[in-house]
C-alpha cells in the first residue's frame, strides 16, 4: 500500500510540474506544431536530456531497482520503419487533440471533462491495438 502511495504522490508532482509549466497548453502545443515558439520543444529536450543522464548513471554505477534487483535495459531492436510509423500516429493524434497520454490525465484532473472523451478514444484505440498488433508487420 506505501509503495502506491509514493507513485500517487510522483504523479501529482509529475502533473503539478506539467501543469506550472504549461506543457499540457493546447495553445502550447499549437505553437509548437505550428514552428511558432521554443517552449515545448525547450521542455522535450530537456526530458531527452535527463534521460539520456539518468541511463547514463544508471549504466555506469550498476544501480539497483527497488528490490535490489539491477536494472537491465535492453537493446532496441532493429526496424525504424515501425517507429516511423508509430511516431507519426502519435504525432498526428497529438496534434489533432492537443494532448499526449500523460496530460490527458492532468487536464481531466483540471476540470476539463471534454477531455474525458479523448480518453475513451485513446483507450479505444490501445484496445484495438492489442486486438492487431500480432497480424501487423514488424
Amino acid at each position: 500500500m506505501m509503495n502506491y502511495i509514493k507513485y500517487l504522490l510522483v504523479g501529482f508532482l509529475f502533473g503539478i510540474v506539467l501543469t506550472k509549466s504549461e506543457a499540457v497548453s493546447w495553445y502550447r502545443i499549437y505553437e509548437m506544431f505550428q514552428f511558432q515558439s521554443f517552449h515545448m520543444y525547450g521542455i522535450i529536450s530537456v526530458a531527452i536530456a535527463t534521460g539520456l543522464i539518468g541511463l547514463q548513471i544508471i549504466k555506469r554505477n550498476n544501480i539497483k531497482d527497488i528490490d535490489g534487483q539491477s536494472i537491465v535495459i535492453a537493446d532496441k531492436e532493429k526496424g525504424s520503419f515501425r517507429y516511423w510509423v508509430g511516431g507519426l500516429i502519435f504525432g498526428l493524434g497529438w496534434a489533432l487533440v492537443g494532448a499526449c497520454p500523460g496530460p490527458i490525465f492532468i487536464l481531466i484532473g483540471a476540470g476539463f471533462w471534454s477531455v474525458i472523451l479523448i480518453l475513451i478514444g485513446a483507450m479505444i484505440g490501445t484496445f484495438i491495438y492489442g486486438l492487431l498488433k500480432d497480424k501487423l508487420p514488424n
